[in-house]
């Protein structure tokens, strides 16, 4: 690769986002007239990869528009980091098109990945060496960089991910969170339009966590794009404008956090003792797939109906329905993302 890049972990280098969509194993919906200046940060159109037999990524649409915080969401094995990996050109697809910042991929790789700053697979330095000389020489083997600022800039990255103060500290005595740091580090030497960060938080504890977190809020506020996969729901929903779910191989699910988590339908859940009353009243006020059970009531509003929680429980008691107790109930992320994937996700962070 043309960027600096480290064994496994490696570094290469705001527009109206598209309309949210929910999609299955078809493409997400895509602006109309844009220019590759003001198109998406990464874009795929049908990408796919198979390892004989296996197919590892399904004929993806993928879209993450400028700007965003795009969380690559999937369980372990869902294609997540083959994914990744396709878009860096590490490795070739079988079929479909990729590109980064607009810049078609492979064939424009050397103008698009001295923007990108990447993090993939987990960190590997020279366990010998130093956190300030691993990065000194990623940062020297990176013909864009500017030696002139190079002390400068690797202290600021350092400092950036909290590892100013162990910088001359072998790698080898680095803690697993301090290396996955150093690895994020890396990506930060020189100013990146895109980062790509494949489970960035892996080994971190709480703090640590907290503190990526913090990182990648700032550097969407300074104007980059940031694509963070995990498979920790709970880390990428506090900062994530925009998530797409993987599901074997395919993208399930795409579109922004807000419209995915309205996706699911809502239901409203009345506890009485008298279900049958309750039932014929739901039915009269329009709600769908209502049901009665012992001791409830459930049902939810029809497509694009509006619903007014205090008229429904009003029209319970004017009609003599003793309601116990009353809930609007809308899927959390979660729960949708089971129904997609037929997984449960690590929510714990």
């Amino acid at each position: 690769m043309t960027s600096s890049t480290s064994s496994t972990s490696s570094t290469v280098s705001s527009v109206a986002p598209p309309a949210p969509v929910v999609v299955g194993t078809g493409g997400a919906d895509r602006p109309h007239g844009s220019t590759a200046a003001a198109g998406p940060a990464v874009e795929t159109s049908g990408l796919t990869k198979r390892f004989g037999d296996r197919v590892a990524v399904d004929a993806i649409d993928l879209f993450v528009p400028r700007g965003a915080v795009y969380g690559f969401l999937g369980p372990n094995g869902s294609g997540k980091t083959t994914t990744i990996r396709m878009l860096l050109g590490l490795v070739e697809p079988t079929s479909g098109t990729r590109s980064l910042l607009g810049h078609p991929m492979p064939g424009d790789a050397g103008a698009a990945l001295r923007q990108v700053g990447a993090l993939v697979e987990g960190p590997a330095f020279h366990p010998y060496l130093s956190g300030r000389r691993n990065l000194a020489r990623l940062d020297a083997a990176d013909r864009w960089s500017d030696v002139r600022t190079a002390d400068r800039r690797i202290d600021a990255a350092l400092d950036r991910v909290g590892l100013l103060a162990a910088a001359t500290k072998r790698y080898r005595a680095y803690s697993l969170g301090m290396r996955q740091r150093l690895a994020i580090a890396a990506s930060l030497l020189t100013p990146r339009e895109l980062l790509v960060l494949d489970e960035p938080t892996n080994g971190l504890d709480p703090q640590g966590t907290r503190e990526v977190r913090h990182l990648v809020e700032s550097l969407a506020s300074d104007g980059a794009t940031v694509l963070v996969s995990s498979h920790l729901l709970a880390e990428v929903e506090q900062i994530c404008t925009h998530l797409g779910v993987m599901s074997d191989g395919r993208l399930v699910a795409q579109g922004t956090t807000a419209e995915l988590r309205g996706a699911g339908a809502t239901t409203v859940r009345v506890q009485t003792g008298q279900p049958a009353e309750a039932e014929a009243v739901l039915t009269r006020l329009g709600l769908a797939d209502v049901a009665a059970g012992a001791g409830e009531v459930h049902g939810s509003p029809a497509p694009g109906a509006a619903l007014d929680p205090e008229a429904v429980v009003a029209a319970l008691v004017h009609s003599g329905v003793g309601v116990r107790g009353f809930a609007v109930t809308t899927p959390s992320l979660e729960d949708l993302f089971v129904d997609l994937t037929g997984e449960g996700f690590d929510v714990s962070g």
